[in-house]
């Protein structure tokens, strides 16, 4: 059986002390049967490898460069992250995507980079409103992560996670059938240990139907991430449903 993973993404939100209470409050919270993380940002990734260190409770940031070192102002390196003891790295969220203009190609270079330097990706793949009511939801995601596997083996691909743009923020959601058909999708051009997680508005109230699903294995967690007890119940929803599968 393949470990949920529900992994909060922040964003550019937090500060020092409603960090602090947040990340007390998982800690204190989180139970069995499912790994945690959370990528937060940059300035607070001392905070999180301080208060995290020895829980259980991984940590990880919400983007990587492509490049090693250099004359990159304002960029940070995965070899400045391993130092953070970050286990994962997100690429390729939708908001890299369409407000910095980050490629397929550049998507897949920073895939690259992470995994080199020994943190787990977390790629994030999914369509656009648009794109799904043009029917182009299976091409557009399959073209994102063929952009990963033609320089990386299946295997390569530990952690992925649909998230379709429209469900973004905006309180809609796929239905549980819709994320099963893609992640299945998906699922064919992996190894059957890839974990594939859902993101888009994943709350307590529907995150149990979503994990119920046989290819859903988690979920990227934005807003809901940043309430404990928001973000405590869709662990336990995820723990429930390994827990039903056995």
């Amino acid at each position: 059986m393949r470990e949920p993973l529900v992994a909060g993404n922040w964003k550019m939100h937090g500060n020092r002390a409603t960090n602090r209470a947040l990340l007390d409050a998982i800690v204190a919270g989180v139970g069995q049967g499912v790994e945690t993380a959370v990528c937060v940002p940059f300035p607070f990734l001392a905070q999180a490898a301080e208060r995290l260190a020895g829980t259980g409770v991984a940590w990880g940031a919400q983007n990587v460069s492509e490049h090693a070192q250099g004359a990159f102002t304002g960029e940070v390196s995965a070899a400045m992250l391993a130092e953070f003891g970050c286990r994962y790295v997100i690429v390729g969220h939708s908001e890299r995507r369409s407000l910095y203009g980050e490629t397929d190609e550049v998507v897949a270079a920073k895939f690259g980079a992470a995994q080199a330097a020994g943190m787990t990706p977390i790629l994030c793949v999914g369509e656009t409103l648009a794109e799904r009511e043009a029917g182009r939801t299976e091409d557009v995601v399959a073209r994102q992560l063929d952009a990963v596997l033609r320089k990386r083996a299946p295997e390569a691909v530990a952690v992925l996670a649909y998230e379709p743009v429209w469900a973004i923020g905006t309180g809609r959601t796929a239905t549980p059938e819709q994320a099963q058909a893609i992640h299945a999708l998906l699922r064919k051009r992996l190894t059957g240990g890839a974990r594939i997680l859902y993101g888009g508005s994943v709350k307590p109230q529907n995150a149990a139907a979503l994990f119920a699903m046989p290819d859903v294995d988690g979920g990227l967690i934005g807003g809901a991430s940043l309430v404990a007890e928001d973000f405590l119940a869709i662990a336990r929803a995820a723990s429930a449903a390994l827990a039903g599968a056995g």
